[in-house]
């Protein structure tokens, strides 16, 4: 059965070997007991062929609703953590809902008019199988944008599945874990992955502490883990991170810089170390596992598991069949004539590796010398007192905007101020030996910790 051609998400769970299960930061959950078993009682028939709005506040029950609405549904929006509710009605608009899913903990929906509401149910419960045949159904991913209303995008399940391949029976039993929330992007991989793959998955939670994420982790014995570079900073400065010993290891979302695939690799000896490069609207690209930061040039020429990419003015361009299909309600296409999104990374090119600068709307001007702040953030981050940094731009009335620093010690400790001084004293002569002279900070803040949104990046702010 090939990854979301012609088959329902159902089929899938009904085609595995051994149950599978979902455990969140509370509940168990046997997903395969699906089969015959509903979590949306008599609702579900009610839903067929509507526009559903997916607005439950379980991340385990949206895992569980998503089997089931897949085949069923014409469309499904997900509607991810963190959304400003005076955003649904211009989303229920554009997407023309006509129908939601709710749980008991979900906030109540604002007066919307749809005519069709189903409560998500705690549990399975036995019901008969769906005869109707399936429909080919648009799963809608809300975009964290920072300005206006989040924009919309549309896949299929063989967009969202076209990167997967078929479990090797040399991979063993797998339990996946993630760091993301599955309703956005990165975090839906991990969930199909997993179904796909005949897994079982660990499911993150807003509430739990870094330490009690990496506790249940290892209850559960994960083999597989994936986040974001800013996720597994975060995660290596516990020293819980010693209860997991997982035999790959991913990293998305963000650029994975040497320092943090090195230190990945001294954690975790035994297991592989990836990182992949996708993004809602271009999908996956592309995954490196050479231990390498970047990735070789060889990826721009032709094609590569149906995906191509190209760089043009210095920006990453990538067609796929895992890219989505379009916009909700934007007039803005999602990708050129010929296909390609342009993803807004910008890439150089050194050598035989291609390596990820920054984002085209993240650049400081200083005094018209452009800085990408990722790319003074892997110079500092090779500092071996340094676990993470933030670099950003702040106003200056000569130059227009300085770099600074806000910069996490590997140790955690408190610093007399004259060690404090000696150590930022040796982190710009690390800077300055490294980078040209407008891409040195013009000051560096030591924090207790940085603030990673609810993707699980570095939330940047300038000012």
């Amino acid at each position: 059965m090939a990854g979301g051609e012609g088959h329902p998400l159902r089929d899938y769970v009904t085609a595995a070997s051994v149950p599978g299960w979902f455990w969140d930061r509370t509940r168990s959950v046997c997903f395969t007991d699906l089969r015959g078993g509903t979590v949306l009682g008599q609702g579900l028939a009610a839903l067929a062929g509507h526009c559903v709005l997916l607005a439950v506040a379980s991340q385990l029950n949206a895992a569980l609703a998503l089997i089931e609405l897949d085949g069923v549904a014409r469309r499904v929006v997900i509607v991810p953590p963190g959304i400003d509710v005076a955003d649904l009605a211009a989303i229920v608009a554009a997407a023309q809902i006509d129908a939601a899913i709710v749980d008991d903990d979900a906030p109540p929906l604002p007066a919307l008019g749809l005519p069709i509401q189903v409560l998500c149910e705690p549990s399975i419960i036995p019901a008969k199988d769906n005869a109707a045949n399936p429909i080919l159904t648009e799963w809608v991913l809300v975009t964290s944008g920072t300005t206006g209303i989040p924009k919309m995008v549309v896949h299929s399940l063989a967009s969202l599945t076209a990167p997967l391949h078929a479990p090797s029976p040399a991979d063993g039993a797998v339990v996946w874990g993630t760091f993301y929330d599955i309703r956005r992007y990165g975090g839906l991989q991990i969930y199909l992955r997993a179904l796909f793959g005949g897994a079982s998955l660990v499911l993150s939670s807003a509430e739990e502490s870094v330490a009690d994420h990496l506790a249940r982790l290892a209850q559960h014995e994960v083999t597989h883990l994936s986040g974001t570079p800013s996720h597994w900073r975060r995660a290596l400065m516990n020293p819980a991170i010693g209860k997991i010993a997982p035999r790959y290891v991913r990293l998305s979302g963000e650029i994975a810089d040497q320092t943090i695939l090195d230190g990945l690799r001294a954690t975790f000896p035994q297991a592989v170390i990836g990182h992949a490069y996708a993004s809602t609207e271009a999908g996956v690209a592309f995954d490196v596992n050479d231990g390498r930061a970047g990735f070789p040039t060889t990826y721009l020429s032709g094609m590569r598991d149906s995906v191509e990419i190209k760089i043009v003015d210095g920006s990453l361009r990538i067609r796929s069949r895992s890219t989505a299909s379009k916009y909700l309600g934007a007039v803005k296409p999602l990708a050129d004539a010929e296909g390609f999104v342009d993803t807004g990374d910008i890439v150089e090119q050194h050598g035989d590796r291609c390596y990820f600068a920054g984002r085209t709307g993240g650049i400081i001007n200083i005094g018209g010398l452009k800085v990408h702040p990722e790319e003074v953030e892997a110079v500092i981050n090779r500092h071996p007192r340094v676990r993470m940094s933030l670099v950003r731009g702040k106003q200056s009335p000569i130059t227009g905007s300085v770099v600074v620093a806000d910069v996490v010690l590997s140790s955690g400790q408190r610093l007399e101020a004259t060690r404090q001084i000696e150590i930022k004293n040796d982190i710009l002569k690390f800077c300055r030996d490294a980078l040209p002279r407008h891409k040195v900070p013009a000051s560096i803040s030591f924090v207790r910790g940085l603030d990673v949104g609810v993707t699980g990046k570095l939330v940047r702010r300038q000012g």
